[in-house]
């Protein structure tokens, strides 16, 4: 594979999710990397996002509603999705690798990993009603 060009906007997509918790859409992304790029587009941002997430930089999120979400973490862990307001919050569970084993049981590949996201409402849905 090619080596990657580096890019300004590209890295300052990356640091911008390096800083947030929240796992922000690409709207946000670019309506806050507009401030120091005043004019980068919105492609632009989403090209960067896809390409970011492609190469492993970042994760992308995809949820039913809201659109995709972006997270800098790229460690293993796992995510909440609230079904009301569709905000993505991260879990801190102790690992679960073994859940790798219990899928390895009636599967005659090798399993290297897995993904997983838990549904339901989030504590500030669960207050409103």
């Amino acid at each position: 594979m090619q080596a990657l060009k580096y890019s300004r906007q590209r890295e300052a997509i990356k640091e911008f999710l390096l800083s947030r918790t929240d796992h922000p859409t690409a709207d946000t992304v670019y309506t806050n990397i507009r401030q120091e790029f005043p004019n980068i587009s919105l492609g632009t941002v989403y090209r960067n996002l896809s390409l970011l997430a492609d190469i492993g930089e970042i994760l992308k999120i995809s949820t039913s509603e809201g659109g995709d979400r972006f997270d800098g973490n790229t460690m293993p862990h796992y995510h909440f999705i609230c079904t009301k307001c569709n905000s993505v919050i991260d879990l801190d569970l102790k690992n679960m690798e073994h859940i790798n084993e219990l899928a390895s049981v009636n599967f005659n590949g090798k399993i290297e990993g897995h993904i997983a996201h838990f549904y339901g409402q989030c504590e500030k849905c669960i207050s409103k009603h």
